[in-house]
Parts: C-alpha cells; sequence; structure tokens
C-alpha cells in the first residue's frame, strides 16, 4: 500500500524519544560521518554519489544514517525500505518512495505501470535541480530482484545529478551468488560509487556506554562484541547481569511494559518491521497511552505514518516469544484489517493469509503477487508466491492447479532451475489430461519440449515437441499451434535438419501473423535465421530483425535469445567484434530483467570466446564463477569446455572432470554443434598427455556427425583427423584456416588466424612447421599464454629437428614478476591504482579501449580481485605499484 497521508503518530512521547535517541552519543562514527558529508557535498555540485553502507545486524547503520539526516537539513529526503518478514513485494522501496516524492511516480504506481516507466519516473523527479536530493534505501540484503536491478540502474543514472543514494545492508550472509553480491560487484566499478564500512565498536567505546549503568564493560565488551545495538539493549534494559543474546536483552525491556502494551507490541511484531497504527488499532485494544509506553521504551519509534521496530532484531525477538496457538488467530485479525484499509500489496497480503491458514485467500492473493512480480522482472519472487499458492490448492480445481504449475514453470525457467521446471511442467500436464482440456496439454507438452532441451535430454525433447504436434494440429489455428510449429522448428535446427527446420519455422510465422502474435514471430525468425547461418547462408538481417520485434513488444524471452544466438554465431564465425557487441548489450538487457538462464548462456559465451581469443585467465575466472551456479546443463557446457580445455593445455588439475561432464552433456542433447567441441577438446586433451591413440579415437567420434556441420567445425575435425594419424579424410566445405592447416600451408593459416584474434591456434599451425624461426614464434606464443602442455611438445619438436639455444621459459620480466602480470598488464594496474578508468588509460597507453578491457580482466584474474578497487588495495598492500616504466 502506498500511504500519503499525514503524520499519524505526534506525540510527545514521540519527540521526548527522538531527544533521548539524538542524545545519546554515537560512538566511533565520525570518519563516517565525514565521508557522507564529502559525498553530499560532491552531490549537490550535480556529481551524484551512490554510498554502500555496510556492517553486521545492528552495528548501527540506520542510526548512522538518520543522525546524518540531522547534518544536512536543508536536502530533500526519502526513505524506502526493504522488508525481511516475508516475500517481499517487488519494488517495494520504489513504492515507498512514490508515496513520500507524490507527483508522476505516485501515480504511475497506482496505475500499475511497468517497471521501466517507473524506474524513469523516478530518475526525472530526483533529478531536479533545485536542490539536493537524497534518497535511502534501507536493508537491501533483503531486496527482490526488481529492486536490485533499480539500485544498478540508479547508480548509473545519477552520476550528473544531484543525488545522494545511500543503501544500507548487511555484508555477513551474502552467499557468492546472491543477486545482490553481484550488483555490488558492478556497482563497485563505477566512478559514482563509494563505500562506508561500520565496524563494531572497540573496548574503549563500551566502556563508556555502560558508564553509570552498573554493568562491567569488559564483561559486556566480550558477550556483545562491540555491537551497538546488543550493547545499547542491555544498559537500556535495567538489568544487573549481560545477558547471552541481545534477544534476552529485548525480552528484559518488554517485561518491564505493562501487560496491554505487550499485547500490542506482540501484535505490531506480526504485523512487520514498520506497523499502520491504523492496522494496529483494530486489531488490538491499543489506546493513545500504550503507543506513548511503547515510544518511549525505545522499542517501537515513529516514522511519519507509521510505528516501526528499531531493529529487526527486536521484532524477531518479540515475535519468536509469541505463543504458537496465538499467531494464528493474529494473523487472520491483520488480514481482515489490511483488507478494510485497502491494501493493495498482494505479497503481504499472502503472508498473513498463509500464518492464518486462510486457503482461499493464499490463493487469492499468491497468485496475484506472482504475476506482478514476473510483470517486474522479479522471477525468483514470482516463483515463491507460485510455490506459495501451490501449498493450499489441495481443495482447487484441476485447471487452476495446472496453472498455478505452468506459472511455477516458467518462472523457474528464467531464473535456470530446469529440473524443477520440468517436474512443475510434468505435473500440469498430468492435470491438464485429466482435466480434458486438449490445448493446454498441447501447449504444455510443448514447453515440457523445451525444458528438456534445456537439460540436454535430446530424445525426450524430440519427443514431446511432435507429440505437442499431433496434439495441436487436428484442433485448428491457435496461438499454441504456431508455438507448436516454432518448437518443432528449433528441434529441426538444432539436429542439423537446417531445410525442415526453416520450412517449419516459416509455417510458425506465417500463423504468427495472421493471428497477431509477435513473440512466435522473432522466436522463429530467430531459429530461421540460426538455420541458415548454420547452413551457410544470410543470416544476420533475419536475426537482427528477430531482436528489433523482441525489443519494440517488450518480449523480454525473446530479447536474450536474440542477443545470445546473434553473440554465438557471431562468436562461431569467429567475428569476435561483432559478438562483443551483443555480449555486452545482451548482459546489460539480461541482468536488469532478471534473466538468469540468459544471462548465463551469454557469459558462457563469452567465456568461450575469451578463450578462443587467448584470454584465458579471464576465461578461467568467468567460467569458474559460472560454474558455480545453478545452471542448466546446457548452460554449464561452454564453461565447462573452456575451463576444461584451458586446464588440459595449461597441464593443470582438472581438465577432465570439467570434460567428462561436459562429455555426458553433449552426447545427450544428440546435436552434433555440441558433440564435436566437446569431442575435439578431448582429443587435444590426449594429444597433449601424449597419448595418440585415444585422440584419435576422440577425433573420429567427432568425424561420426560431420555431416551435420558447418565449415568450422568440419575444419576443426579435418586438422585433428590428420594430427592424430587417421586413416579418414576431411569431408565438405572447410573454414579457410583449417582448410591452409590441411593443405600444409602453415604460415598463411598462422596469418589468418593472428587476423582472426586466435593466439593459440596461430601458435598450432605454425606447430606444423619445420623452420626454426616459427616454431620460435609457435613457443612464444605458448609461452605467454601460459600452455604448459603445448610449450613441452614445441620443445620436444625443436631438439628432434637439432635447434639449439631452445628458449626454456617466458619472457624474464613476465617469469620474476611474482604474480607473472606481462609489462603491458603491471602498466595498466598502475593505472588502475592511480584511479583512471579504462578510456584514460587507453589514451595514455596509446591502445583501444577493448584492449584495456582485456588487459583489465587479466589483471582481476591474476590478482584473484573481483572488482578494481580490490586489485588497487592488493597492489598496494603487495608493493606492486610504481614498477612499471609508462
Amino acid at each position: 500500500m502506498i500511504v500519503d497521508s499525514p503524520c499519524l503518530v505526534d506525540h510527545g512521547a514521540r519527540r521526548l524519544v527522538r531527544r533521548t535517541l539524538l542524545a545519546m552519543p554515537l560512538l566511533e562514527r565520525e570518519s563516517a560521518l565525514a565521508s557522507l558529508a564529502d559525498y553530499a557535498r560532491e552531490a549537490r555540485r550535480g556529481e551524484g554519489r551512490l554510498v554502500l553502507v555496510a556492517g553486521e545486524a545492528g552495528v548501527g547503520k540506520s542510526a548512522l544514517v538518520e543522525r546524518f539526516q540531522c547534518d544536512v537539513p536543508d536536502a530533500r529526503w526519502s526513505w524506502g525500505a526493504c522488508d525481511g518478514l516475508f516475500t517481499p513485494r517487488p519494488l517495494g522501496p520504489l513504492f515507498d518512495l512514490a508515496g513520500q516524492l507524490g507527483g508522476e511516480l505516485l501515480d504511475l504506481c497506482r496505475a500499475g505501470a511497468a517497471r521501466d516507466e517507473l524506474f524513469a519516473a523516478l530518475l526525472r523527479q530526483l533529478s531536479e535541480p533545485e536542490m539536493l536530493n537524497v534518497v535511502v534505501m534501507e536493508d537491501v540484503h533483503w531486496a527482490d530482484e526488481a529492486t536490485v536491478d533499480l539500485l544498478r540502474i540508479l547508480g548509473r543514472r545519477i552520476r550528473n545529478a544531484p543525488v545522494l543514494l545511500i543503501a544500507t545492508y548487511r555484508d555477513d550472509g551474502l552467499t557468492a551468488s546472491d543477486p545482490l553480491r553481484v550488483a555490488l560487484g558492478e556497482l563497485a566499478t563505477q566512478r559514482s560509487t563509494r563505500r562506508v564500512g561500520l565496524a563494531p565498536l572497540s573496548a574503549d567505546a563500551v566502556r563508556i556506554l555502560a558508564n553509570g549503568s552498573g554493568l562491567e564493560a569488559a564483561e559486556l565488551y566480550r558477550l556483545t562484541s562491540g555491537n551497538p545495538f546488543f550493547v545499547t539493549e542491555v544498559v537500556q534494559a535495567g538489568i544487573g547481569a549481560v545477558p547471552p543474546s541481545a534477544r534476552d536483552a529485548v525480552l528484559a525491556r518488554m517485561a518491564r511494559l505493562g501487560s496491554a502494551s505487550r499485547d500490542v507490541l506482540a501484535v505490531a511484531a506480526l504485523i512487520g518491521t514498520r506497523v499502520e497504527l491504523q492496522v494496529l488499532e483494530s486489531v488490538t485494544a491499543c489506546t493513545p497511552s500504550n503507543v506513548d509506553e511503547l515510544l518511549v521504551s525505545g522499542l517501537l519509534v515513529g516514522d511519519g505514518a507509521w510505528l516501526k521496530f528499531r531493529h529487526e532484531i527486536a521484532r524477531l525477538a518479540v515475535e519468536q516469544a509469541i505463543a504458537p496457538h496465538r499467531r494464528g488467530p493474529d494473523h487472520a485479525r491483520i488480514l481482515d484489517a489490511l483488507r478494510s484499509i485497502g491494501c493493495d500489496d498482494d505479497a503481504r497480503m499472502a503472508f498473513h493469509a498463509e500464518a492464518s491458514a486462510d486457503a482461499p485467500a493464499v490463493l487469492h492473493y499468491a497468485h496475484r503477487a506472482a504475476r506482478r512480480a514476473a510483470e517486474l522482472a522479479s522471477h525468483r519472487e514470482a516463483a515463491a508466491q507460485f510455490r506459495r499458492a501451490l501449498r493450499f490448492a489441495v481443495e482447487a480445481d484441476s485447471a487452476m492447479v495446472a496453472g498455478l504449475y505452468e506459472g511455477l514453470a516458467y518462472e523457474l525457467s528464467l531464473i535456470d532451475h530446469w529440473e524443477d521446471a520440468a517436474d512443475a511442467q510434468e505435473r500440469a500436464l498430468a492435470l491438464w489430461r485429466e482435466a480434458g482440456d486438449r490445448v493446454r496439454e498441447g501447449d504444455t507438452l510443448r514447453r515440457l519440449s523445451r525444458t528438456m532441451w534445456r537439460l540436454c535430454r535430446g530424445r525426450e525433447s524430440v519427443d514431446a515437441g511432435h507429440a505437442a504436434l499431433a496434439t495441436l494440429e487436428p484442433l485448428g489455428a491457435s496461438t499454441e499451434l504456431a508455438w507448436a510449429y516454432a518448437n518443432l522448428a528449433f528441434q529441426r535446427m538444432s539436429d542439423s535438419e537446417f531445410d525442415a527446420a526453416i520450412e517449419l519455422a516459416r509455417r510458425a510465422q506465417a500463423l504468427a501473423e495472421a493471428l497477431g502474435i509477435p513473440e512466435v514471430l522473432s522466436d522463429a525468425l530467430n531459429t530461421e535465421a540460426c538455420a541458415n547461418a548454420a547452413a551457410g547462408r544470410e543470416w544476420a538481417g533475419q536475426l537482427r530483425r528477430a531482436l528489433e520485434i523482441a525489443i519494440s513488444e517488450r518480449l523480454a524471452e525473446q530479447v536474450g535469445r536474440a542477443f545470445a544466438n546473434l553473440s554465438s554465431t557471431y562468436c562461431g564465425q569467429r567475428r569476435f567484434a561483432e559478438a562483443e557487441r551483443y555480449f555486452v548489450d545482451g548482459l546489460a538487457y539480461t541482468d536488469e530483467q532478471d534473466m538468469s538462464t540468459y544471462a548465463t548462456c551469454l557469459q558462457g559465451g563469452r567465456a568461450s570466446a575469451r578463450e578462443k581469443t587467448g584470454h584465458w585467465d579471464e576465461s578461467v575466472s568467468l567460467s569458474v564463477e559460472l560454474l558455480r551456479l545453478v545452471a542448466s546443463p546446457i548452460n554449464r557446457l561452454n564453461p565447462l569446455l573452456s575451463l576444461g580445455t584451458i586446464r588440459a593445455r595449461r597441464g593443470e588439475r582438472g581438465a577432465w572432470e570439467c570434460l567428462d561432464e561436459a562429455m555426458t552433456s553433449a552426447d545427450g542433447t544428440g546435436e552434433a554443434a555440441w558433440i564435436v567441441p566437446v569431442r575435439l577438446a578431448r582429443a587435444e586433451a590426449y594429444w597433449l598427455e601424449g597419448k595418440p591413440g585415444p585422440a584419435g579415437i576422440e577425433a573420429e567420434l567427432a568425424d561420426d556427425v560431420s555431416d551435420r556441420c558447418d565449415s568450422w567445425e568440419r575444419g576443426a575435425i579435418g586438422v585433428w583427423l590428420r594430427r592424430t594419424s587417421s586413416t579418414r579424410s576431411p569431408r565438405g566445405e572447410l573454414a579457410e584456416p583449417y582448410r591452409l592447416q590441411i593443405e600444409g600451408d602453415w604460415e598463411r593459416a598462422a596469418q589468418v588466424w593472428t587476423d582472426l584474434g586466435c593466439p593459440y591456434d596461430a601458435a598450432m599451425a605454425l606447430l606444423d612447421a619445420t623452420q626454426d624461426a616459427a616454431l620460435r614464434r609457435a613457443l612464444s606464443t605458448f609461452h605467454d599464454l601460459g600452455a604448459k602442455a603445448a610449450t613441452g611438445i614445441t620443445r620436444e619438436k625443436m631438439r628432434v629437428l637439432g635447434i639449439r639455444s631452445i628458449p626454456t621459459g617466458p619472457r624474464s620480466a613476465t617469469r620474476t614478476h611474482p604474480l607473472r602480470l606481462t609489462q603491458r598488464e603491471r602498466e595498466v594496474l598502475d593505472l588502475i591504482c592511480g584511479g583512471h578508468t579504462n578510456a584514460e588509460i587507453a589514451g595514455r597507453l596509446f591502445i583501444s579501449a577493448k584492449t584495456v578491457d582485456h588487459h583489465v580482466s587479466a589483471v582481476l584474474a591474476k590478482l584473484d580481485a573481483p572488482t578494481r578497487d580490490v586489485a588497487a588495495s592488493l597492489a598496494v598492500r603487495l608493493g606492486l605499484v610504481g614498477v612499471a616504466e609508462i
């Protein structure tokens, strides 16, 4: 619910509490306050700042910001918060801000506008030049995906606006794959971002706070570890000994309240971190004197039209002390009260409905919450709401439950949880059959077909696709039939039956145009373009048209698919510069839309491109990170292949674990496009280990499907058949550099590979030579790449040929550097430490910005640093700054 009513809580008690809190010393925060003041001055000049305030729970993040507000009274302050009580309403903080800012943003929120419109309206209202706007977003560790995206966008767009955006979060519970941690890593590289970290209090500060309390300061410090909230709770509880936890300290303060006020406080804890006084009065026998007592106690504070707990720790302590048999009836009364005031926060309503075991209400509100979360691209929250509804759907009819499972499956598919999506689709399929709905049965079979493809279960995917078409075709023209044609076209394309794929894709397009279904039209155009590309025909215009349709119609999934296929097709044709554009734009789009499936697909393609272009450290770093995520087997293939290949070339452990998993998945797809690169990577790994027999077997297994390959894949097969002394000959048209290698023209082949930006392939072509100079060039490249296995093979060939003075390692500058940074990488690191942007580094070193990007990525990987700031800090600590001559 958006609240824009006047303050409802303005008692003398509240003013007393405010004076009391401001009078309490805010110890050891002088530096943080000074930093905030500096950032505010910069923002006033139109240099917007995003300040990330981090610290453990109870360390005083909110207290710091509230104290800072007193120092900047002439700014316009707006506050929003994320709530950890329930599966959050997407963009909850934005709705909070709308209630305070009013105007266009508030109107759009009430109208249920799309999130892009909401983001744009907020930026417009914050960018008004007449005054400093300070926006506080509290507890963003509880943020939904849409709110994380909002933080990303604001961080990028406020840099030239008089805006100070302060985001507080706990930094002690974020996993490596948490969307917020990923976003923070990206934000840290932006020039507008600043960080303020809050540490627990020292023993001296605790001694000051304990003064006059009768508590032993050393014991208080030992048990609280200097956590300001815990310390304050103990001191203000007025007890004679330090309790074992902050919870006990809160309950000790609660025990000093009157019975009626304790009951009111308990209901407030169930309502949430922030409490509407109107709801509290409706559910309890709350009187003004009860509110006064709670405010004076400090357990609740006034916050405009709301009351709120001073900290989530306090709310949890009170909630956990409520007897279980009381919670359900209280939640039911809260739900009724929220209905009576017209609460439009369906996520909040669904939470209270579930807590009161009101099944019809759960189904109603959770379903609505799921749909709205999906509209706002908060797909994890949408999936959670669908699951909540399903838990209470025991008495619902089959069609309704099937629809819930379908909704769940779709949201899971967008966040790359395909095993769970398959389970949900199979449950939906059984229910549609039970309900006798042939159209929905056919459409679910079509969706299941694509899911099985994602799971590398190729045979099951094809069977489901055929079953979908067989079910839907007799029923006549429909959207579902158009999708069935589009899906089967995709299957035919994946199986390298390109003409059949194009024919089916055109059927889908004709039906889509007749029925006005732009999503099917984009999908079918995409598939036709990919089939044309694989068959060596013109394709780019079609695929760009598919992207344009998807963008203009706001078809997020089709936008993601188009970006992924544009980048991967260009990469497959070794047109890396063109691929990079779609990598970058696609990643920006899929991140903003919370589409993990296509984001991981794009990142996997980028890892492959970095491997092919010799940026191995970056490829390894990216691949390892992707494999930590929950990803579909199909999305794991590229990082597995890149990581396994590089480890084999470097002679490192772990290559075969990657290549074995990749082989299982690739064989499961039945697709030559995956079988060939995996089998050839395994052939190379065996060959580098000095095992030509197994290498030849793998190369011939790749050759078994060469009739379904394009010229690049056939060329690679041909080279490895030749390299492993196979009796088989290459078949069909071969891509130029491979053809030149097979013809024995290693020099021209190496030049073509160099022009394409593929140093390892160029060196492997040179390895076919017998001339001293060519082999030395190959050896130098292998050294620079860290290709230990190929280095050994090259040296051995040079020895056999009688070549003398064979180099024994990397160039001396690289070899002596403690982290194996090249001279250029050291120059880049020095400039990073100097605070220069990539564009500034490019200008200083007279190289392109894209080349700088590659060097920065290599530096971060070698330092194992997630951000430039971390790399700079490490460089200073390790004494690596200033060692390069610029």
